[in-house]
């Protein structure tokens, strides 16, 4: 397809629901459509909505605007032919034109949680910021069509605080303007879907209810005699027309580079019927629920207002102020910075910079180069807000790891926490993200993964819980909030345990050196964690080398914290000095024994010791992660010559390496199916949230020297390259590093919040 544009766009509403396609609006993937559901918040997301097939008739002449690829690789209708303009900001808009005659497309999908006004995710309906996230029914809009949700803690012990009338509204508006010279009729005919937004959709034992009332119609799958979920869509003018059938053979053709299911079948009930005359509008709302449950009248000014809503709910978090600077170049002042005030805040001034007012260049147009740096800064934190988002089972925010696939995991939110919450100063949200994964701590071990109601955490990580005490202490030492540390000890002294005494996969304090050891056969319990069939990708059984980094940050923090608890007078002031004594002292033990990882003839960290007490001594950027931490283990000469090396082999204009490109295991490009890109996905595969660590360790050991690192590919990929307005999470290892895996990411949106400031 070498004349689409196959670059995406992404819409979230804050609770799991997404929608998305690409700028020439061919759908490729089997995650683009303009509605998929969280159901039960973030999870069991559901296409509803594909999209709206547009047709314009002019004079008697009709003039196609979608874009189809069919089963036999056609391309049918081309309505990309006419396509003029896309623009991205403040939200997706298509412009389609001839000589006498302009048609334009936006969509918008509103923020979905309300009925409160603040819970650490943002402002809710009423648009007024409340200090201390205090709960729902507070003052919170009523009467929409949502499912009311009280959940309890999977765990009775120590509940967490609840929403009690939390509300969920699942909605997109699309709104489209005409102008010309002569009366237009536009036709919209549906395209509608109920399925798991993994899997494809097929026609078979499917069928679908429609119920048309006034100027809206109610839908409903029905699947083997069971009822789906119901939704309507509503229109400001227009004649709907019932007109059933089915479209066999959509071809998807990023699933088919994947090894994956690449053939869709979507459903039309109808087609709306819209005459416009020059400057007309017509606005549509697509929504989750019963239409005698919704409120208020949809009218042009309705798509206006949610576009407002939605800027103003972001200023308030972020502290914009109308017409220029405010409060947030105050920002990016948080913890975790370490030394960030160097090279890399001098970076950023290249392409990729633009107003807010940019127009994103139609394939083969030259790109201008902007440069206006503050709109970088606000694009960055509106990327960031689209992986905030409110879990029901657990009653609290998360975070997203990345769209279109992925759900919320541990390690991913801890890590990203810093860049999404502390450098942008959403203290409450990082604050209640600490106190809930604090509250599902199981065996010394921090969740990796959560279930929806009735069900129990998933605790398949090592380091999650040496990433939440990391993370903790970056939030305390930003916002000096001890209450909140004489809260969270006894979760802290629960880790701590663990390791020395023991728990689950065998994870243990090694009682001779020190260090963390684990050991479980068919698990990866570290960030390297592909199995194929039992069998971890990257085996790193033993002692990873950046597990014991993180230990001894971990004890440096303990006794830091024993030591302010005692002067606080929290519990026995003798007692917790001696503790405070007995950290210090094994931290001490453990930076000795971190020299084990020395490896003299490459001037490098060996990747891992094993069981067997045998040297993994292959170059990956856990080294890198070593050094990055807020408590280092290592000289400065150590340093220095780990980073020398890390910059000859791993950096990349992207991120680092996952692994060295003259290694024999290396593999430069992430493609094929599952299992072939499972087995790149560590070996060679660059990831950009390294890029943190990579700048952090830099401005800790060459504090005078400049980053050696070119901020500008990386704004390029930002703005211009596949999903416009977020970075992807990971890259080819070889040249041209090729965007691949999940097209937005939370921790390569959060490293490059960390480092790149407003001026």
């Amino acid at each position: 397809m070498p004349d689409l544009d196959t670059r995406e766009w992404l819409l979230t509403n804050g609770l799991g629901s997404f929608a998305s396609g690409t700028v020439s609006d061919v759908r490729t993937r089997t995650y683009h459509g303009w509605l998929f559901a969280a159901t039960k918040p973030p999870s069991e997301r559901t296409l509803l909505f594909s999209h709206l097939e547009a047709s314009l008739e002019i004079l008697g002449s009709v003039v196609a605007l979608g874009t189809n690829v069919w089963g036999n690789g056609q391309i049918e209708r081309t309505g990309y032919e006419q396509l003029r303009r896309f623009d991205i900001n403040p939200v997706p808009k298509w412009t389609w034109g001839q000589d006498n005659w302009q048609l334009t497309r936006q969509l918008v999908m509103p923020y979905g949680l309300v009925g409160i006004e603040d819970w650490g995710l943002g402002i809710g309906d009423k648009g007024t910021r409340r200090q201390g996230g205090r709960g729902a029914g507070e003052q919170g809009s009523r009467g929409e069509f949502a499912e009311s949700f009280s959940p309890l803690p999977l765990c009775p012990s120590a509940p967490l605080p609840l929403i009690p009338n939390a509300q969920f509204c699942h909605r997109i508006l699309i709104q489209y303007r005409y102008e010309g010279t002569e009366t237009a009729i536009l036709r919209l005919r549906l395209l509608i879907a109920e399925r798991d937004f993994h899997h494809q959709q097929t026609a078979q034992k499917l069928q679908f209810s429609q119920l048309l009332g006034e100027q809206q119609v109610c839908l409903q799958a029905i699947n083997s005699g069971r009822f789906g979920i119901p939704w309507h869509l509503r229109w400001t003018q227009g004649n709907y027309q019932p007109d059933a059938v089915w479209y066999w053979d959509y071809r998807l053709s990023e699933e088919t580079k994947r090894g994956l299911g690449d053939k869709e079948d979507l459903h039309s009930p109808g087609y709306l019927i819209v005459t416009l005359q020059p400057g007309d509008t017509v606005t549509l709302e697509a929504r989750v629920g019963f239409p005698d449950s919704v409120p208020g009248v949809l009218t042009v000014k309705t798509f206006a207002e949610a576009v407002e809503a939605e800027q103003e709910r972001l200023s308030q978090i972020f502290g914009w102020r109308e017409g220029g600077r405010g409060a947030e170049e105050q920002r990016g002042r948080g913890a975790g910075e370490q030394g960030s005030r160097g090279a890399g805040e001098q970076r950023g001034r290249g392409a990729g910079e633009q107003g807010n007012n940019y127009k994103y260049p139609m394939p083969n147009a030259p790109c201008p180069i902007p440069n206006v740096q503050f709109p970088i800064w606000q694009q960055l934190l509106k990327a960031s807000d689209q992986f905030i988002v409110y879990r029901a089972s657990i009653a609290g925010p998360t975070v997203i790891a990345g769209y279109h696939w992925f759900n919320d995991w541990g390690r991913d939110t801890l890590i990203a926490l810093p860049g999404l919450a502390l450098v942008t100063q959403r203290f409450e949200l990082a604050k209640g993200v600490l106190r809930t994964f604090g509250h599902y701590c199981r065996h010394g071990l921090i969740a990796n993964a959560f279930p929806d109601l009735n069900g129990e955490p998933i605790y398949n990580s090592i380091d999650a819980a040496l990433w939440w005490i990391e993370t903790l202490g970056l939030y305390l030492e930003a916002t000096q909030d001890w209450d909140f540390l004489a809260e969270q000890f006894p979760v802290v002294q629960q880790i701590y345990k663990a390791f020395v005494g023991g728990t689950r996969f065998n994870i243990q304090v090694d009682a001779t050196d020190g260090l963390v050891s684990w050991d479980a056969r068919g698990v990866a319990l570290t960030w390297m964690d592909v199995v194929i069939g039992a069998q971890p990708v990257t085996p790193r059984y033993g002692k990873p080398v950046e597990i014991n980094a993180l230990w001894y940050s971990t004890l440096c923090w303990l006794s830091q914290w024993a030591e302010r608890l005692s002067q606080m007078e929290y519990g026995s002031p003798v007692r917790l000095t001696k503790q405070a004594q007995r950290y210090a002292n094994q931290a001490q033990h453990v930076k000795t024994s971190l020299q084990k990882f020395w490896n003299p003839q490459l001037g490098y960290l060996y990747d891992t010791i094993e069981p067997d007490d045998r040297r993994n001594f292959q170059i990956r950027p856990n080294a890198v992660l070593a050094l990055s931490l807020h408590h280092c283990g290592f000289s400065e000469q150590q340093g220095c010559q780990i980073l020398d090396l890390a910059t000859t082999s791993l950096l990349t204009p992207y991120g680092l390496r996952s692994l060295d490109p003259g290694d024999p295991e290396y593999k430069g490009k992430y493609e094929g199916n599952q299992q072939q890109r499972d087995r790149a996905y560590h070996q060679g595969t660059v990831w950009t949230w390294l890029i943190g660590p990579y700048i952090r360790a830099w401005q800790r050991f060459y504090p005078q020297q400049p980053l050696p690192f070119n901020w500008q590919p990386l704004l390029d990929h930002f703005f211009f390259d596949a999903c416009l307005g977020s970075i992807s999470e990971i890259f080819d290892g070889d040249s041209p590093h090729t965007p691949r895996g999940a097209i937005a990411q939370a921790w390569s949106v959060a490293e490059v919040i960390r480092h790149i400031k407003p001026h």
